[in-house]
C-alpha cells in the first residue's frame, strides 16, 4: 500500500513539475533574441501636420505638400519604463510617405518571456507596480508577437487603426496578463 502511495505521489509531482516548466518557461530568463530591423530616417525638423485618422490616407491628403509628402513623419514617441521586467528603449509611431503607419522600437532591451506581444493601448503609462496590469483595462491593439527581446524592431499598424487614440506601447505578457515595460506616446 505504501509503495502505491509513493508511486502516485511521484506521478503527481512529475505532472506538476512538467506543467510548471511549460507554463513559466524559466529558461527564457536566460535566453536573448536580437532583432535588427531597419528603422525609418525621419527629418529632425519634421512636424506631424494634422494626422489622418486612418493609415490609408496619404501624406498629401492630410495637408502635407511637396517634400513633406515624400518624407516619413514622426507622429509620436516615448521612452520605455520598467514594469515586471527591466525594460529600456524608445518607441515611436511613424507615418510613412505612402500614408501608412508603423511602430518602431529602437534599442529595446528587456527580458525574454513566454507569449510576449506588442500592444498599442489607450492607457497612460504609470511607473512601478501600479502600471503592470492596466493595459488590458481599456482599448488595445495587438501588433503581433514580440520579435525579440533586444534590438530594433518594426511593426505595421493596420490602416483601419486610428493612431490618435493610442497613448502608449506595452510589451505585454499575454500568458500572465502583465506588462514587462511600456512607453508613453507623446506628440
Amino acid at each position: 500500500m505504501r509503495r502505491r502511495a509513493l508511486i502516485g505521489t511521484a506521478v503527481v509531482l512529475a505532472v506538476v513539475l512538467a506543467f510548471g516548466l511549460y507554463w513559466f518557461a524559466p529558461w527564457r530568463l536566460l535566453t536573448n533574441t536580437t532583432i535588427d530591423d531597419a528603422l525609418t530616417s525621419v527629418p529632425a525638423t519634421s512636424e506631424a501636420p494634422s494626422r489622418p485618422t486612418s493609415g490609408a490616407a496619404s501624406g498629401a491628403a492630410s495637408g502635407a505638400t511637396g517634400t513633406a509628402a515624400a518624407e516619413a513623419v514622426l507622429v509620436a514617441e516615448g521612452a520605455f519604463v520598467t514594469h515586471e521586467h527591466r525594460t529600456s528603449g524608445t518607441a515611436r509611431i511613424i507615418r510613412l510617405p505612402d500614408g501608412t503607419h508603423r511602430l518602431e522600437i529602437a534599442g529595446l532591451d528587456t527580458s525574454d518571456g513566454p507569449d510576449l506581444r506588442v500592444w498599442l493601448t489607450d492607457q497612460p503609462v504609470t511607473e512601478g507596480r501600479d502600471g503592470w496590469t492596466v493595459f488590458d483595462d481599456g482599448q488595445w491593439l495587438e501588433l503581433g508577437k514580440l520579435k525579440g527581446n533586444r534590438g530594433d524592431q518594426t511593426y505595421a499598424i493596420p490602416a483601419s487603426a486610428d493612431v490618435q487614440r493610442y497613448k502608449s506601447v506595452s510589451i505585454w505578457c499575454k500568458r500572465f496578463a502583465v506588462s514587462f515595460g511600456a512607453a508613453p506616446l507623446a506628440t
